[in-house]
């Protein structure tokens, strides 16, 4: 049924092609994710937070700010400049965006301002630590930061002049740049010059001055001690002005993967190209910038008025995120100790022996990664009987243990696949890396679906008993990265089903060589038939709901933006079933429209951990069924990449997956509620009710675990 459709049967369509009264069933992609990042700025707000954490949350709105200028803001100015008018599924056009786009930034940004100076920095210097203005300095502070300037930052620096004879140079994505406007002091009256410095990140942005007060921490940022000290970068001149600034560039890599002879090294080009030869998306200025210095920059870099923003706060503000390496503790989360699977811990057992035994649930980060998902993969690295191992590479970060612990299994003679997914955005150049020393190590590395994103999350041990290969599979609905299973929310499971190691092997088959297997028995896998089976399990709820026996869809996933998805969700609001969706990011269905979403409700969780696993439930008809993947309901993941959705068919792993949706949906403290304009509520307690945070009732479980020897991670609290 398509909107018309929709709207006709809810008695809101006249006959007429009524755009406005269509628009309203659609948020807008890119606003719902600006909504995402207002939500975040109030995490900075929330004094539940330990303080250099509600800074860690102002660092990452500004860098999930960048990631958007980058892609979804440089995706529509390229639409605009080659004159394509796509509509987005709320009927704007891409210049429309534009504009609802730069409106609510600009607002974003003074609210991120107003907590930066009014809330974070007061209540930093209430606890010792201080950003210092260079002016307000001591003159032994100065001196020091002089010699420092000296030895650590002017060898590192390279002014370079702008004039006719030397053109405007490329300027690197998202560094730090200061311009200066110089006079000559032996010819005063000679014209001013310009001259520009860019940041390295080499330079540490936060120069710490020595102090003898106990748990006191002073620094100064290293802009301020460049200008300070002018006159020994431009030595004979006068500096009329100084002025920070930024570019952000267009970094969406597109690769014509039919053509490209090498998809590595094609990929290797265009991450050059990413770092300071693509159009500029956005400028960002001091707001203390003159008026003729910023029509120079706007001028040489050909920039629109609506591409620049003036800013009051110190730029590049991800760059504070080196203030959590203060030892303070009681400025930080508390840290916890992480549990090992009491399924994994049978006496006397291998791992293999205890997937052999039954179905396992890891829930991280509260379950250990390192002594569950690293295990398994490191076990089958030294286990004389492991044949193979297979497994898909997304996003494995820095030092990665997964994939030392793949080279050694290649080094013990184990025939070893690593599907290292190149397209992995601002990743690839991490898994180029990955995938030249694999290589180099005796793994057998696969790069590539033509057309496609591997999105998928599995590994495949196949191991030698007696006269027989077993198989056994780890399925996730988050990245192989040590480092992320530690601050990401995510579900893994471990499996020795004949029937899901059928799939995993024919899966594999269709990542690394041609095939078009289609005899699934346990797998629902993307672009093949994962759009189809999603639509199939809404319209079954839809047609089992009776008044007297609703149906229920219960979901929980990052992002909701497909079309087609969402028009089912309404037809099944209409039938009465009862929908309940968390969706921690952009989610362009409109709740609560009479007679259309009357039935849905769509609820947010922000809180220390980022909410990434996928979860959806189905009552269908008494009989729930239960589904994890790796893909959120977005075009993006059910068309343009491969990903998996499989059942949870343990009954009790089942059960626990259940009260864990009901366990988040309780949270009265971390949970925004979506109104029908778009906007968001706080959910707070009833009068008389107890606070209740979900994340944070998991986490006093673990300690619970400790005291009395009993796990009860997925109990919901009476």
């Amino acid at each position: 049924m398509k909107t018309k459709q929709i709207l006709e049967k809810s008695g809101k369509f006249d006959g007429q092609k009524n755009k406005t009264v269509e628009q309203k069933l659609f948020f807008n992609r890119e606003l719902s994710f600006l909504e995402f990042n207002r939500r975040v700025l109030y995490e900075a707000k929330d004094k539940k937070h330990p303080l250099l954490e509600r800074l860690k949350f102002l660092c990452i709105f500004s860098s999930n700010l960048d990631e958007f200028f980058m892609i979804r803001v440089a995706g529509l100015k390229r639409q605009v400049e080659s004159g394509v008018v796509e509509l987005s599924m709320d009927g704007l056009t891409p210049r429309e965006q534009l504009k609802e786009i730069r409106s609510v930034v600009l607002e974003l940004y003074k609210f991120q301002e107003d907590i930066y100076y009014n809330e974070i920095l007061p209540e930093l210097n209430e606890s010792g630590i201080y950003i210092h203005h260079y002016k307000d300095l001591s003159n032994e502070n100065k001196e020091y930061l002089k010699e420092y300037f000296c030895r650590e930052v002017l060898p590192l620096l390279t002014p370079r002049i702008l004039d006719q004879a030397h053109p405007f140079p490329n300027l690197i994505n998202r560094a730090l740049n200061i311009i200066f406007v110089l006079k000559d002091r032996t010819n005063p009256e000679a014209a001013l010059v310009k001259n520009f410095v860019q940041l390295s990140d080499k330079i540490p942005r936060l120069v710490q001055i020595p102090t003898k007060k106990a748990n006191e921490f002073h620094y100064v940022l290293v802009e301020q001690v460049i200008k300070a000290n002018r006159d020994l970068l431009f030595p004979g001149y006068e500096v009329v002005s100084a002025n920070t600034f930024r570019v952000t560039r267009d970094a969406d890599i597109e690769i014509a993967e039919d053509e490209a002879e090498d998809l590595l090294n094609a990929i290797s080009e265009q991450i050059k190209l990413r770092h300071w030869g693509t159009a500029i998306v956005r400028l960002e200025v001091s707001n203390r910038m003159d008026d003729s210095v910023l029509n120079f920059l706007q001028e040489h870099l050909k920039l629109e008025d609506d591409e620049i923003y003036r800013l009051g706060r110190p730029l590049k503000l991800p760059d504070f995120m080196a203030f959590l390496s203060i030892d303070r503790r009681e400025l930080k989360d508390k840290p916890f100790q992480t549990r090992i699977p009491p399924e994994l811990l049978i006496p006397n057992k291998t791992i293999f022996e205890c997937i052999s035994n039954s179905d396992i649930l890891v829930h991280h980060p509260y379950d250990s990664f390192t002594n569950s998902v690293l295990k398994f993969i490191r076990s089958a690295a030294e286990d004389p009987n492991v044949l193979s191992i297979k497994i898909t590479l997304y996003r494995v970060g820095k030092n990665a243990p997964i994939v030392e612990a793949l080279m050694r299994a290649a080094e013990n003679g184990k025939d070893v696949v690593a599907f290292v997914e190149l397209k992995a955005r601002f990743d690839e150049e991490s898994n180029i890396g990955w995938a030249k020393e694999l290589e180099n190590r005796g793994v057998n590395v696969v790069y590539g679906v033509l057309g496609f994103k591997t999105h998928c999350k599995i590994a495949l041990v196949i191991r030698k008993e007696g006269n027989t290969l077993r198989k056994y599979v780890h399925l996730s609905t988050g990245n192989y990265n040590s480092v992320t299973a530690r601050i990401y929310t995510d579900i893994g499971l471990f499996t020795a089903n004949e029937d899901f190691a059928w799939d995993a092997v024919h899966l594999f088959n269709i990542l690394t060589g041609y095939s078009k297997f289609t005899n699934w028995r346990k797998f629902i896998v993307a672009p093949i038939n994962l759009k189809q089976k999603i639509i199939e399990l809404i319209r079954r709820e839809a047609e089992y709901s009776t008044p007297e026996n609703p149906g229920l869809i219960f979901v929980k996933m990052n992002s909701l933006a497909h079309e087609e998805v969402i028009n089912e969700l309404y037809k099944a609001s209409q039938k009465n079933v009862q929908i309940k969706l968390l969706i921690r990011g952009i989610c362009c269905l409109v709740p609560g429209l009479k007679g259309i979403s009357d039935n849905i409700e769509v609820r947010s969780i922000l809180g220390r951990f980022l909410e990434h696993s996928r979860i959806f439930y189905f009552k269908n008809n008494g009989n729930p069924e239960v589904y994890l993947s790796s893909a959120d309901w977005m075009t993006r993941n059910l068309h343009r990449r491969i990903e998996l959705m499989y059942p949870v068919e343990d009954p009790k792993i089942k059960s626990e997956l259940i009260n864990l949706l009901e366990l988040y949906w309780s949270d009265n403290t971390k949970s925004w509620r979506l109104k029908s304009d778009g906007s968001y509520e706080k959910i707070v307690p009833k009068e008389g009710e107890k606070e209740f945070c979900a994340q944070q009732f998991l986490l006093d479980e673990l300690e619970k675990e400790r005291k009395v020897g009993k796990f009860r991670i997925f109990t919901i609290p009476k």
